[in-house]
């Protein structure tokens, strides 16, 4: 399984902004670039709420400590 991270995702979002600035392509490659651009950006935006989420339960986690472990079940709470 591949393990990416956010940093991967940022790699993809600018390859893809280079794909979408080439000049050479017709009006038949640009319209199936932006229709995969939105793709990509559907699945950044899912990726990086997921990412904002697990880093609301760090910091719920780091300010309040153990007492919270049983509402944040990713982290410590009944599964």
């Amino acid at each position: 399984m591949t393990k990416n991270k956010l940093t991967d995702l940022n790699d993809h979002l600018f390859a893809q902004l280079e794909r979408l600035s080439d000049e050479d392509m017709d009006e038949k490659a640009i319209a199936k670039e932006v229709q995969r651009a939105s793709a990509m950006v559907s699945v950044a935006d899912k990726i990086t709420s997921n990412a904002d989420l697990q880093l609301k339960a760090a910091k719920l986690f780091a300010e309040h400590g153990e007492k919270v472990l049983n509402h944040l079940p990713q982290i410590g709470g009944p599964r």
